[in-house]
């Protein structure tokens, strides 16, 4: 029985030619976006990221102990340069920054003291403090004016009537004082990167004398929170809670605004030297990923009260929200930060490429500064190599292409195994219950898209549709849950007043390692119905999508890299003009192929689909109308059905 008419083919090849996506379609409006790129550019880490930005200024805003900020950093920010940007706009209004200096206390060797001073003038203090103990105790009052005025604190002032009359070798111990923190210039934040006990709160360390174990003011060593006392200390959220006791031992400081010494040494030693407690005003920034924000909110029953404000740094510069012109003073940033020759006019729209093709969006660039910042090193060694003036577009376009060989060991393996005939595809004529589905597949860091060949077979059964992959314990759980839905689907479309007299199997030839993603559904439930309908697929057209129940087709990810795996078997064997790929609507905005699927689409030797039903997806792969093959499935069943209903012929003989 013919499955379709003159008409119906005539009315799919229609179908075909409006859902054909132009090749001015298949990567952003990089040239144009070039052409508006201003004469005058500066350079500016912090384009794009005005929500982070406002939480950060709103916390800078605000003293007390309540009020600090937790930072998202996406990967790739440098931290350090964003940050400072961040402080240089938006100061600490109750920032207050001292110099800090122990200095020994008269009633006890073990106990030292502490003096605050203004920031920058510690040394100066300690050596007049020598002066003021080596002068006579009767004529000290004028040095003591004069030292309470020069250091205006109410701790100097304290400190210096409690030695009016102590001369140097009255006083316990043989040491004067040490200086903890000094400031030198305006040190506008303190990074903690690397978190220690001993870089993050500092260190009391011992020494032996005469087989003595002991401490003095001399092996008093700030950490980071006394050193950004006064200020803002930024510190890595993974590295803090990495470390068993330190975010506890923050939390402590940050609720009682006071700085307590650990004791030296380890519970063996017995050695009691317990510095004064200093005050602290501090302003922390937790610098991490969104996860770990997430963790510490739903475990952490004080970390909302300390932590109120989430600055929320964006990977990406959207152009649905922001105007282009200000990416370039983040690319102007970036360019100074990478040390490169001067970007060429031809260099942009290359560049522009590469930033929306990490993003996965036509609408949006990436804020990924180091990534960018190795692009553009290495094409311009490339440049440099060539003695050229100027950083041009052909350098960076050869830099992306050194990266895809460096990286394309197993993408060529895969793509062998096919071309000899190991993994069987097809990518020419047509078959009944056989597709080409569209994967990617992760090693080492490096995507790459690989086509499968998917088979489906029917037979008498009660309608159930058996996942081979499922069975055998192959299948993830959203492939599983991809395979529920399209056989939802069917059974809604020829299942609804009774049960089908079909079954089906269906599988992932060839495929050895576990099967996941719903990104297959589609082609699983195209390959179904081509076999319930026995109408045949064209083996050229590739498919990737997933379907919901009332057979929508639905977004997948890693479009790009499906497209560019297929398209490369196809132009290895020789482009006929009759290969393409079906992609899902949703993902137009995804697209940014390279240049060679772009031409080989411009010369329509490679088609690419988009589509929005399953619908369009049958008449592209049957080149048969929906209606046709649903009319031959239902037509099939119901011959099915009628023969169930027979009487056999040994029962009337009881009848």
């Amino acid at each position: 029985m013919p499955i379709a008419s003159d008409s119906g083919r005539i009315g799919a090849i229609m179908g075909e030619l409006t859902m054909r996506v132009a090749a001015a379609a298949l990567q952003p409006a990089i040239q144009e976006w070039a052409a508006q790129r201003p004469q005058s550019v500066s350079s500016n880490a912090l384009v794009g990221q005005q929500r982070a930005l406002s939480a950060l200024q709103q916390a800078l805003n605000i003293g007390g102990r309540y009020a600090h900020s937790y930072v998202v950093t996406p990967a790739g920010m440098r931290i350090y340069d964003v940050i400072k940007e961040v402080e240089a706009r938006h100061h600490w209004v109750h920032a207050q920054k001292y110099d800090w200096v122990y200095v020994a206390n008269p009633d006890s060797a073990f106990e030292p003291l502490w003096v605050n001073l203004p920031a920058g003038s510690a040394q100066s203090f300690v050596v007049q403090l020598l002066t003021f103990f080596q002068t006579d105790i009767n004529v000290r009052g004028p040095l003591r004016d004069h030292m309470v005025e020069t250091f205006a604190t109410e701790r100097v002032a304290h400190y210096l009537d409690l030695v009016i009359d102590h001369t140097f070798e009255e006083l316990p111990g043989n040491e004067l004082a040490n200086i903890i923190v000094s400031h030198n210039g305006d040190e506008p934040f303190i990074l903690c990167d690397r978190v220690t006990e001993a870089s993050l709160f500092g260190s009391i360390r011992l020494q032996s004398v005469e087989g003595t174990i002991s401490s003095g003011l001399h092996l008093i060593e700030a950490g980071a929170i006394l050193k950004a006392n006064g200020g803002i200390l930024a510190i890595d959220a993974e590295e803090l809670l990495l470390q068993p006791g330190l975010w506890r031992k923050l939390k402590y400081i940050l609720r009682t605004s006071q700085f307590h010494w650990p004791q030296p040494g380890d519970a063996k030693i017995a050695t009691y030297y317990q510095p004064e407690a200093i005050p602290v005003q501090i302003k922390i920034f937790l610098l991490g990923e969104r996860d770990i924000y997430a963790q510490l909110r739903e475990h952490d029953r004080d970390f909302d009260n300390l932590f109120p404000f989430l600055a929320d740094f964006s990977s990406h510069y959207s152009l649905q929200k922001e105007p282009l012109t200000p990416y370039f003073d983040y690319l102007k940033y970036v360019e100074e930060q990478a040390a490169i020759l001067p970007l060429a006019d031809d260099a942009y729209p290359a560049l522009l490429k590469f930033v929306t093709r990490i993003t996965d969006f036509h609408t949006e660039l990436s804020l990924d500064t180091i990534a960018i910042m190795q692009l553009l090193r290495e094409a311009c060694a490339l440049a440099r190599a060539e003695q050229a003036q100027t950083l041009q577009g052909r350098y960076i376009q050869q830099a992306i292409q050194q990266r895809e060989q460096r990286n394309g060991y197993i993408a060529e393996l895969s793509r062998r195994s096919i071309l000899e005939g190991q993994v069987y595809i097809q990518t020419e004529e047509a078959v009944v219950g056989q597709i080409n589905g569209l994967t990617v597949v992760t090693a080492g860091g490096h995507e790459f898209g690989e086509p499968t060949r998917i088979t489906a077979t029917v037979h008498y059964g009660d309608g159930d549709i058996i996942d081979i992959d499922r069975k055998s314990e192959l299948s993830g759980n959203i492939h599983t849950k991809g395979v529920m839905i399209l056989s939802a689907y069917i059974a809604n479309v020829f299942a609804r007043n009774e049960a089908m007299a079909l079954s089906a199997t269906i599988v992932f030839e060839q495929s050895y390692h576990e099967v996941d993603g719903d990104s297959a559904s589609l082609a699983e439930l195209c390959c179904l119905l081509s076999a319930l309908a026995e109408a045949p697929i064209q083996q050229g057209i590739a498919i990737t999508g997933a379907v919901d129940q009332f057979g929508r087709v639905q977004a997948i990810g890693a479009v790009n890299e499906k497209i560019e795996g297929y398209f490369e078997l196809c132009r290895t064997r020789g482009l006929n003009g009759s290969q393409g790929v079906i992609i899902p609507q949703a993902n137009l905005s995804q697209l940014n192929l390279n240049d060679d699927v772009i031409a080989a689409v411009a010369d329509e030797e490679f088609h690419i689909y988009a589509i929005n039903d399953v619908s369009e997806a049958l008449e592209l792969l049957t080149q048969v109308q929906q209606k046709q093959l649903y009319e031959r499935i239902e037509q099939r069943l119901n011959e099915l059905q009628q023969g169930e209903r027979e009487v056999p012929w040994w029962r009337r003989w009881f009848e």
